[in-house]
């Protein structure tokens, strides 16, 4: 008798307010299982998609300098997210709140194979977001690709890490003041793609032209690399945008659809602009189309559902094919690899669509308490318009710096002769 009333008065406690004292959060296997996937997929995005891709793109003699920065800068970011880049981004209790995070957590000082960040262990999200600050400084690379002295190339990632992405990762997702506001970036839109691509253009524009540029024509080396590593990017990316669900739920599988639907709609668009007006659809089109399609689906991706993917993919595909006619033709700014018009003005594009497509009208998840689709826009374009400015501004300042100390550029001879051997006294490829 004594159990049953027991047992009755356990159902009544919900009903009339009582309640136990919440149950710890425990290790939840599935979804750090994901995450450590999730992990592997985003720096294989780097190595060896990107490098890959960043490779084919170049002139013969630049390739291995490609292969060699990209390489690097996973090295060095690693040991430098370490130290104190973790901290800086995840950590709290700053010296300015909502702007920086505190050094509590630097060299993983206190994180056991115990310690949980949700449910997941924290070492595994730690390096799920080392992949992040990994490929966003490798991607500028592709602003001022071989020209670049190689030590200047190490001092703009240190610098840059360290000033311009680990306080806008902050910002956004380690709880600062972008977050507080409200501003959606599920995956990266501002952090890596609109960051990177301000970097870039600003590179391109301070680094100076290729030599030749625009008057001689600098076709990719090797268009069976590009396509191997931009197909490398695509199944990368899976891990890019679903993995940052940080769950294995259905959050995760339909930010996966959602971004599958942008990389096809991306392709189809772009391919189709350029087959007629040029009259041909390329190999090249249609990567790039792929690459603009993810990189302006990414910060929408948790947030819609799969027509948005579709749709913020083909505008991608679009409108990032003429943004790259008119920073080459139109401006002749010699950014390399186009990472500006195409990451850039993808990540600008998919950041403020954002605010559009979330909505349960277009099969969205919604808005916070107390937002709508207007006040969501404005909260989208004071997101952006703050990336540009802190990454543009910084970016600007770190490499006139690095340009006084170290010299940014080879001479003009070295650029003539290669990066390869100039810099690495290697070659791409013996044909002997």
């Amino acid at each position: 008798m004594l159990s049953r009333i027991v047992f009755a008065v356990s159902l009544l406690l919900p009903t009339v307010g009582w309640s136990a004292e919440a149950a710890p959060v425990t290790l939840n296997l599935a979804n750090t299982a994901w995450l450590l996937t999730a992990t592997a997929l985003v720096l294989f995005m780097t190595l060896p998609g990107l490098a890959l891709f960043y490779g084919g793109l170049v002139r013969t003699r630049n390739v291995l300098s490609l292969f060699m920065q990209c390489f690097a800068i996973t090295c060095l970011v690693s040991l430098l997210w370490l130290a104190y880049g973790y901290a800086i981004a995840f950590g709290e209790g700053g010296a300015v709140q909502g702007m920086i995070g505190g050094l509590d957590k630097g060299f993983m000082m206190g994180i056991t194979p115990d310690t949980l960040k949700g449910d997941v262990p924290e070492t595994v999200f730690s390096m799920f977001q080392l992949t992040f600050a990994i490929i966003t400084p490798a991607l500028v690379v592709g602003g001022f690709a071989e020209r670049m002295r190689f030590s200047a190339v190490l001092w703009f990632t240190g610098l840059w890490l360290t000033l311009v992405y680990l306080p806008l990762c902050h910002w956004v997702w380690g709880g600062g003041w972008l977050a507080t506001m409200g501003f959606m970036d599920f995956a990266g839109g501002s952090v890596v793609h609109i960051n990177a691509g301000i970097a870039a253009l600003v590179a391109a524009l301070i680094i100076g032209k290729r030599r030749g540029f625009p008057t001689t024509m600098m076709p990719p080396h090797n268009m069976t690399m590009v396509f191997t590593g931009a197909a490398m990017l695509w199944v990368g990316w899976f891990g890019f945008n679903a993995g940052s669900a940080l769950s294995a739920n259905g959050s995760a599988g339909m930010t996966m659809m959602a971004t599958h639907m942008g990389a096809a709609a991306g392709s189809i668009a772009w391919m189709t602009v350029e087959w007629l007006r040029h009259g041909k659809p390329s190999v090249l089109g249609i990567v790039t189309g792929m690459v603009a399609g993810l990189g302006t689906v990414t910060p929408a991706s948790g947030y819609i559902g799969p027509m948005g993917g579709l749709l913020i993919g083909a505008i991608a595909g679009v409108v990032c094919y003429f943004a790259t006619l008119t920073v080459k033709r139109k401006f002749q700014i010699d950014d390399s690899l186009d990472v500006s018009p195409v990451h850039g003005v993808g990540g600008v594009i998919g950041t403020l669509l954002t605010a559009v497509f979330a909505s349960p009208d277009f099969g969205g998840v919604g808005y916070a308490e107390g937002m709508d689709m207007a006040s969501q826009l404005g909260v989208q374009l004071v997101g952006v318009v703050a990336t540009l400015l802190w990454s543009g501004v910084l970016t600007v300042a770190i490499l006139k710096g690095i340009d006084a100390f170290v010299g940014l550029r080879v001479s003009r001879d070295e650029e003539t002769e290669g990066l390869d051997l100039v810099l690495h006294d290697e070659r791409g490829y013996n044909l002997e």
